[in-house]
């Protein structure tokens, strides 16, 4: 029996993933393998929307694949691949550009949280379709399903419709994806901000636990995290925000409820408990910074794991793209 297929992705505007990128979402494609015909992708075509030198472009590319392959993503048992290595993307958004209506394209929430963030009259066309290349993405791989957080359920919807809307125009060419509901991880908040969502555009630096960060400056924030007044560890949102997030990290990172963390430091103040989250980051991210350094220094095995991931989501993107090409009324490519 084919598995059903899983399509998502990761932009490549920073210089390292951080703790949210690798629980709520990396962590759960590498296990989505064992049971998924899984494609991933670092979408440097959307990283073009904040404008990026060619240089950081180039080198924020290498680092988010790197990571990928060094959280535990095979290229033997999904296929990674960068974005614009398969041009059928941009192919296929403008068509479903053109099926799409301004308000339709207006509506979609996340273009108006940046665009008031930049200036609506500053944003960008790419920003504004942004969504459509998304959808693009999705369907292009014929995706079953499609790993969602709540940010991105009205993004997912756009596909759906788009690709009913074009299957009764033109004819059947588009599986319909369904989301897939990752596994909610605690929000996990900023540490200097513990009322924050921990965040690469809003966080300090110090706010902030980056994955490929050395176990020293780790170590540092977490003991430095913001705290609450009184020395019980447990879990109060409202009262003690700070020692909350610091429970959900270890939590989440270790697989232990909060009610047994709370259990386990009954009596014994924010040190040893911070000492003990400060470990648990730094032994969950060593391997993975040690990995990604090791493949970031050998460039050919990198390009090498890339290409075999890009070879597999071309021949998907160019079967999708004759029939794309033949019911939309195309002329046969010469």
């Amino acid at each position: 029996m084919a598995r059903p297929r899983v399509l998502s992705g990761i932009q490549p505007t920073a210089d390292s993933f951080h703790l949210g990128n690798y629980l709520g979402a990396v962590r759960q494609w590498v296990a989505l393998q064992d049971t998924h015909d899984a494609f991933y992708m670092v979408v440097d075509l959307h990283a073009l929307t904040v404008n990026p030198s060619a240089a950081e472009l180039t080198r924020r590319t290498r680092i988010a694949a790197a990571q990928l392959f060094a959280c535990g993503l095979d290229p033997e048992r999904s296929a990674v691949f960068v974005q614009s290595h398969v041009r059928e993307h941009a192919e296929l958004a403008w068509i479903l550009i053109c099926q799409t209506g301004m308000g339709e394209a207006g509506r979609m929430t996340q273009f108006k949280d940046k665009s008031a963030k930049v200036g609506e009259g500053s944003a960008s066309v790419g920003l504004f379709t942004y969504p459509i290349l998304q959808a693009a993405d999705i369907l292009l791989y014929q995706a079953d399903q499609v790993p969602v957080g709540a940010d991105q359920k009205q993004h997912l919807e756009l596909s759906r419709d788009l690709a009913q809307r074009f299957n009764h125009r033109f004819g059947p060419t588009f599986t319909v994806p369904s989301p897939y509901i990752l596994k909610e991880v605690e929000k996990i908040t900023d540490l200097q901000d513990p009322t924050a969502k921990m965040s690469k555009s809003s966080s300090s630096p110090q706010g902030i636990l980056d994955v490929l960060e050395q176990p020293g400056p780790l170590r540092k924030k977490v003991m430095r995290a913001v705290t609450d007044t009184g020395s019980e560890v447990v879990a109060d949102e409202e009262n003690k925000p700070g020692i909350t997030n610091l429970l959900r990290i270890q939590s989440a990172i270790t697989g232990t409820p909060v009610p047994e963390l709370e259990a386990r430091y009954a009596g014994q103040g924010y040190g040893t408990f911070k000492k003990d989250v400060a470990e648990v980051v730094v032994e969950t991210f060593a391997p993975i910074r040690e990995r990604t350094e090791k493949l970031l220094g050998d460039e050919a095995e990198l390009d090498r794991m890339l290409a075999v991931g890009a070879a597999k989501a071309r021949a998907v993107a160019v079967e999708t793209m004759a029939h794309v090409r033949e019911n939309i009324g195309f002329l046969p490519t010469p």
